[in-house]
């Protein structure tokens, strides 16, 4: 779903106001634990943590105009999203956040390969979202990335 907004403040602005405080305070917790060389930014129409391509002037292989995706965070219709390539990418953080989930909130783990979904906004574990924030830097998910999903030269 496309963020209403073309800015990271402007997606913060137009979050629906049942979850704005929640949503917000993700993103605050995000970036408050995003380890250097990330950035916040847009990152296919919606609120992005990414590779800058003054980092990584490769871009994102699916679509190279686009920096290096991370993390992300959506409001859609049923929840609010958070998307973190590094689980998907590593089984051990996967194994690490799965483990750890259950000890930071009582609701069931609803996840995707890298979706996370909250229904309930008073439930999401900000704590363990900072925690897991820290555990990849951007020389360790690029070197990942380059591994398992850049396509090789021809």
């Amino acid at each position: 779903m496309k963020a209403p907004g073309s800015t990271v403040k402007e997606i913060l602005a137009n979050i629906p106001e049942d979850r704005a405080e929640a949503f917000n305070k993700l993103h605050e917790v995000i970036v408050k634990n995003l380890p250097k060389g990330f950035e916040a930014g847009i990152s296919y129409g919606g609120l992005g943590y990414v590779v800058p391509h003054s980092l990584y002037p490769d871009g994102y292989h699916c679509k190279p105009s686009e920096p290096l995706p991370f993390a992300g965070i959506a409001s859609q219709k049923n929840s609010i999203n958070f998307y973190h390539m590094g689980i998907y990418a590593d089984p051990d953080l996967l194994k690490w956040f799965v483990d750890e989930y259950p000890k930071h909130t009582k609701q069931k783990l609803d996840m995707g390969k890298s979706c996370i979904r909250f229904k309930k906004v008073n439930d999401i574990p900000y704590k363990l979202i900072g925690e897991l924030m820290k555990k990849m830097s951007v020389k360790d998910w690029v070197t990942m990335y380059e591994k398992n999903y850049k396509k090789k030269g021809k």
